[in-house]
């Protein structure tokens, strides 16, 4: 049931022509410091945040607070000093040597599913607070974010990424709310990542419905909320 779960809320910024990513798959900041900004105030208000383990790995990401300003926003809204970090992997190929597993701040959560291999579930309990295998061979996610409110107290989970973590949410029906930067830059490349790849939906009737909630320009960006349609 979806009172059972955690409010799903994601971020991204993308170029005007919708790319999150050169087609290399190389990952360079983009968007203005203020959109960076923005990332922070939105993971001040989530128990937890989530992404893939290529976005981990490709953006050297920590997951983490980004200083003194935001880890008192957390305290006032009335979080823990520092968010809970999920990595989704379904293999379970994240490097254990990647820089997040270096920094213990806060509890490190790793959902896969059960075709992990025995070395890479070794190496991951190595380094993580706890290995969640949800699924056989892919992520039963309305599972793991149940597991995630009842196990970890999450009551609002914050995906940043990548592209395919994000369409496995929008397919199972599970986000709530997109954040949305959009910046004056294209990158072009048919390969290039979205912030929905995966599968995707083959025909209209079966798209997810999003309504605009929300709309303003700062400079050359446009900051865009959508809801999901009930």
């Amino acid at each position: 049931m979806k009172k059972q779960l955690p409010f799903v809320f994601s971020n991204f910024a993308m170029t005007a022509d919708g790319k999150i990513a050169f087609a290399s798959g190389n990952f360079v900041p983009f968007s203005s410091a203020r959109d960076r900004e923005h990332m922070m105030e939105l993971r001040a208000t989530a128990d937890a945040v989530m992404c893939g383990a290529r976005t981990i790995e490709t953006t050297g990401t920590i997951l983490g607070n980004s200083g003194e300003k935001f880890r008192k926003l957390r305290l006032k809204h009335g979080l823990a000093e520092f968010p809970l970090r999920v990595i989704v992997s379904g293999s379970g190929s994240i490097n254990p040597a990647a820089k997040i597993f270096r920094k213990r701040f806060s509890p490190i959560v790793v959902l896969t599913a059960a075709r992990i291999s025995k070395m890479n579930l070794k190496n991951l309990r190595a380094v993580a607070d706890e290995v969640k295998i949800c699924g056989k061979t892919e992520i039963n996610f309305p599972s793991a974010l149940r597991w995630l409110r009842e196990k970890w107290n999450v009551r609002r989970l914050l995906c940043e990424g990548g592209g395919e973590l994000h369409s496995a949410l929008i397919r199972a029906d599970l986000l709530d709310e997109l954040h949305l930067t959009v910046c004056p830059k294209i990158f072009g490349g048919r390969n290039a990542p979205t912030i929905a790849d995966g599968k995707g939906f083959f025909q209209l009737a079966d798209a997810a419905q999003f309504k605009l909630k929300s709309i303003r320009r700062i400079e050359n960006e446009s900051f865009a909320v959508f809801s999901r349609k009930k």
